[in-house]
């Protein structure tokens, strides 16, 4: 069955988009960077792939906090104005990111920026939630999963880039200079968005949360999300130095496999929103699966091989988990109800981000890198993404089942 689109953005609603859009190319940037980064940082800082993973989980870990301890605040203020704090104390991190100077200090500088980052993106979705209908959101999540591609296509590749030719730390440089841009058109652009400080929580804040946490559905939805987020971290956690290290390519060549990829999920992330709103997220989601889990199996067992056979399976990989992640994220919106959009929001944030940090660490404790430099046992990843994306699948079926009743009694 499908289901027929709404009206097209206002023109608010498409600056709205453009600036949420950059604000997450910097979030999602800083965070893949780090991953993106181990072929570099591995033999740079003189550390081992449990220390590695250490330092990929210290901001999601310390996000998590963040989030769970916003999450009976999140519907008390203006969501423009808990942005622009939040977004700011993140862009602090990442400043000290640029002048780190070891390992210690790094991993201390990604606290920072975990802290305030982590909830960032739990914020947004909340905007969209509250701004958009839903038959909107699925093309407003597609557009937002842009943000992942520009990252790939402009983004990651530069930051690969002045990484591999000059320093490391003018990767987080370049996230500093779009991240200022970002706030002045936060501040100069977006409205306020207080709709929804209308209906107030009336409940204590911890208690908000507490109600959040033992709603059976949303529990659903976050276990789904968390295991999403899972998959993800675990495979993408030393994905660069298997690639540079196992299968040939260089770090001349990273930034192009990574670009590829970003292209691909650029020009298909629209498509897929509006896929979505058409034909259903659990179908778009179903697709997008068969398509990740096949290419991983691959990707993981891979060993030297020419550079273009590298390229096409990365990149497919990549637009599998987008089109999971469009279909999951429009999906997921829909079941809280008004009053709990900005806590569910937050919450789904801290456990994701929680379970994205306990990945990073299971993945170096997972692998280790020989002398030789080759990252041994990354089938063994393969094995648990596969079987994690399996679970999803599952919880998806009964996600939106559970949507369609709410959808009968609200009606």
């Amino acid at each position: 069955m499908t289901v027929e689109t709404k009206a097209k953005f206002s023109q608010y609603q498409y600056l709205l988009v453009a600036i949420i859009t950059l604000v997450f190319l910097t979030i999602v940037l800083d965070y893949m960077l780090t991953s993106a980064l181990s072929a570099i940082l591995l033999p740079e800082l003189n550390i081992t792939t449990k220390q590695f993973g250490l330092l990929a989980s210290a901001y999601p870990i310390s996000a998590g906090i963040t989030a769970i301890l916003l999450s009976g605040y999140a519907d008390k203020f203006d969501r423009k104005k808990i942005l622009l704090f939040f977004y700011s104390g993140f862009l602090l991190g990442v400043l000290f990111c640029t002048i780190a100077p070891s390992f210690q200090i790094l991993i201390v500088a990604r606290i920072i920026t975990g802290t305030f980052g982590g909830v960032v993106g739990s914020i947004c979705f909340a905007i969209i939630a509250d701004l958009f209908e839903t038959t909107q959101r699925g093309r407003a999540m597609g557009f937002l999963q842009m943000a992942s591609a520009g990252t790939q296509i402009l983004g990651l590749p530069l930051a690969l880039y002045l990484a591999s030719e000059l320093d490391w730390h003018l990767a987080f440089g370049l996230i500093l200079f779009i991240g200022i841009i970002t706030v002045f058109l936060i501040i100069w652009k977006i409205n306020p968005v207080n709709g929804h400080l209308k209906n107030p929580v009336k409940v204590n804040p911890w208690r908000h949360s507490l109600k959040i946490i033992s709603n059976r559905k949303y529990l659903i939805v976050f276990l789904n999300n968390t295991l999403l987020v899972a998959g993800d971290v675990i495979l993408m956690t030393f994905s660069s130095a298997f690639c540079t290290n196992n299968l040939g390519v260089s770090l001349e060549n990273l930034p192009l496999l990574y670009g590829f990829a970003g292209a691909a999920t650029f020009i298909c992330s629209p498509l897929i929103g509006r896929l979505t709103d058409k034909f259903g997220t659990l179908n778009v989601f179903v697709v997008g699966s068969i398509i990740t889990i096949v290419t991983v199996a691959v990707f993981t067992n891979l060993g030297i091989n020419p550079f273009w056979s590298v390229i096409i399976v990365h990149t497919l990989i990549f637009v599998g988990i987008n089109a999971r992640s469009i279909s999951s994220s429009a999906l997921g919106t829909i079941m809280p109800d008004v009053e709990d959009r900005g806590a569910f929001m937050a919450v789904d944030a801290a456990m994701q981000l929680a379970v994205a940090g306990s990945a990073a660490i299971l993945a170096g404790l997972i692998v280790f890198q020989s002398e030789d430099g080759m990252i041994n046992n990354f089938s063994t990843l393969g094995f648990v993404v596969i079987s994690l994306m399996l679970m999803t699948i599952g919880l998806m079926f009964i996600i939106t089942r559970m949507v369609k009743r709410k959808n009968i009694r609200s009606t």
